[in-house]
């Protein structure tokens, strides 16, 4: 057994993988590398097969999502580190030596993310995690080289390995012995900020997640599903009530809520100014589907809520307010 698996989640995206597959063959020879087939009905399977024999693959019996689909496949891999990418990355060589040193060298170290800059634009940070992610008081989440639709260049500005809040799932390693303790992503996400949960819930049992520079990724971002697609909005809104639920400090939970329902139904609103009337709509269906799933949810909170879970109080403020459109800012 390699110490560390490398595992692509896959649905119908042969072309993907014909673009990026051959990176990470190439420069992950420490690594069994996966493919988890969410039921795909286009030729994956079959291309995986004919060019990449080395590559295993893990057949889920239906789409699962994000969340579920690597739940489900993760339960047959064998492996110390899962390293769960995106099928829209391309790897860099030498990607995987500074993690597996930090593995190696911090044993509470439970999650890793390496630099996340754009496929298209490989001089900028990519949206989905540049350097790191955290999030604030409210559960809004940013990053480092990302704060809502501002995006930084790299100038190595954030070349310091550090802790963070939360990885991003296009490329994100954890400990296997730490995914399947906090029993792996929420499956009622299905997609969207379940990596952020189970960092939340990571840090809530001591563990520690850090961003690490010398590792370097390309991320095309919005492959499967478009940035600006109200499903997208559907749920990032819904999900990110879900984690507060589950995650926050009981004497904050219902006033923290309350406030973000205020900030939800301004966001309803700014979507309508500017003609996106789909999104507004995906916010209200959002809201009813939290409402729905709130007792269940409520259910799932653990022993213990950190308190000290955020980095800054209010980010939409510090963006719209402050003129804080970078993170050093």
């Amino acid at each position: 057994m390699k110490k560390i698996a490398v595992v692509i989640l896959n649905w119908n995206g042969v072309q993907l993988l014909e673009q990026f597959l051959p990176s990470v063959v190439q420069y992950s020879p420490e690594a069994e590398i996966y493919v988890a087939d969410n039921a795909s009905t286009d030729d994956s399977i079959s291309f995986v097969e004919t060019h990449f024999p080395t590559v295993k693959i893990v057949k889920n019996d239906g789409n699962y999502g994000f969340a579920k689909g690597y739940n489900e496949a993760l339960q047959h891999i064998d492996a110390e580190i899962y390293a769960l990418v995106n099928s829209d990355i391309e790897v860099t060589e030498n990607w995987l030596n500074p993690i597996l040193e930090n593995f190696e060298n911090e044993a509470n170290t439970a999650i890793i993310q390496p630099k996340l800059l754009d496929f298209k634009n490989k001089a900028y940070f990519e949206y989905a995690g540049a350097a790191g992610g955290f999030i604030d008081k409210y559960g809004y989440p940013y990053c480092r080289g990302r704060i809502f639709e501002t995006i930084e260049k790299d100038n190595g500005q954030y070349n310091d390995a550090c802790e963070i809040s939360w990885a991003s799932g296009a490329c994100f390693f954890i400990r296997s012995q730490v995914y399947h303790e906090l029993k792996g992503f929420d499956a009622d996400f299905f997609a969207h900020q379940e990596e952020i949960d189970l960092c939340w819930r990571a840090k809530n049992k001591g563990y520690q997640i850090k961003y690490n520079p010398n590792s370097v990724v390309y991320h095309v971002g919005g492959a499967t599903l478009k940035q600006g697609n109200p499903k997208k909005t559907f749920l990032n809104f819904r999900n990110s009530l879900l984690m507060l639920v589950k995650n926050l400090p009981k004497e904050s939970l219902y006033w923290v809520l309350f406030i973000r329902m205020i900030l939800d139904g301004i966001a309803g609103i700014h979507f309508i100014t500017q003609g996106k009337f789909s999104h507004c709509l995906a916010i209200l269906k959002a809201h009813a589907s939290f409402y729905s799933l709130f007792s269940k949810t409520y259910k799932k909170r653990g022993d213990f809520q950190s308190k000290s879970y955020y980095s800054l109080k209010s980010v939409v403020i510090s963006y719209y307010a402050n003129n804080g459109k970078v993170f050093a800012k």
